[in-house]
């Protein structure tokens, strides 16, 4: 590598750094401020989900799920799937909610979707340790993981997950509008069989099986695992399979904003 092009590519790279840092800046004030209470939302959602959720448990008198306490069971399934779900649907609308800002050639379509889901992630993140934090201080639940790599590991995998989807959702819906409604629709479907709130061990076969092909289930089951050894983790259960279809997907991504990045800056 000559110097010439070693000095074009660290400012390209500079370039890239300050782009990805103006927007994250912009996208978190714009997150946190869009409406009344929505910084507190962030926090509130999950665990009014999680209340409900332990609630109808309670009622139903289920104490223990494959081997660990019921609110453990419920707090990271219910914290665990937005990790996918969040950074996905929030990269979805980045284009269009950002289409000003493509005046600035520095500014690519991609640039939006890669910090709307970094930014979703980590607030995602903040919310499991806050509501993981508060569990096991104030309800004494064991959710000190016994593995925390791979507890990282299915973070990881699930965010990558949601990049993913963003990335090709992103592309999608603004091509065709109405795309956006299909994958609003996909995601109940990837939502109620991912595990977070109905127990996959109680699916009969076959069934079972064709539900471990939903990405989710591996990346919620290994977190499981992570936080409790004496977790049964269900038949199947394989986190390779959900990086091996996060990365397909992103690539999938990238080559659709490669391909049509002239379209979505003229659209």
């Amino acid at each position: 590598m000559t110097p010439s092009s070693a000095n074009s590519l660290r400012t390209s790279l500079a370039v890239t750094l300050s782009v990805w840092r103006a927007l994250f800046l912009r996208e978190a004030n714009t997150r946190l401020s869009a409406g009344r209470g929505a910084a507190v939302w962030v926090l509130g959602e999950p665990i009014l989900q999680t209340i409900i959720m332990l609630i109808i448990f309670t009622f139903l008198r289920i104490k223990v799920v494959s081997g660990i306490d019921v609110l453990a069971w419920l707090i990271i399934g219910l914290t665990f799937f937005p990790v996918f779900k969040r950074p996905g649907s929030a990269a979805q609308q980045a284009i269009s909610a950002n289409q000003t800002l493509f005046a600035y050639r520095q500014v690519r379509p991609v640039d939006t979707v890669f910090v709307r889901a970094f930014l979703e992630g980590f607030l995602v993140l903040l919310v499991i340790l806050v509501i993981g934090g508060g569990a096991v201080f104030l309800f004494a639940v064991d959710l000190l993981p016994d593995d925390p790599g791979m507890m990282a590991a299915a973070f990881l995998g699930l965010w990558l997950m949601g990049l993913g989807y963003g990335l090709v959702a992103s592309v999608a819906v603004e091509l065709i509008p109405e795309f956006g409604k299909i994958f609003g629709i996909m995601m109940t479907p990837l939502y109620m069989t991912s595990g977070a709130i109905l127990p996959i061990h109680n699916i009969s076969e076959p069934y079972r099986s064709w539900v471990l092909y939903n990405p989710m289930v591996h990346g919620l089951e290994t977190a499981r695992a992570g936080v409790s050894s004496y977790y049964h983790v269900i038949a199947g259960t394989d986190l390779a399979y959900l990086y091996q279809v996060a990365l397909m997907t992103i690539f999938l991504g990238l080559a659709l904003h490669v391909r049509f990045e002239t379209k979505l800056l003229t659209q």
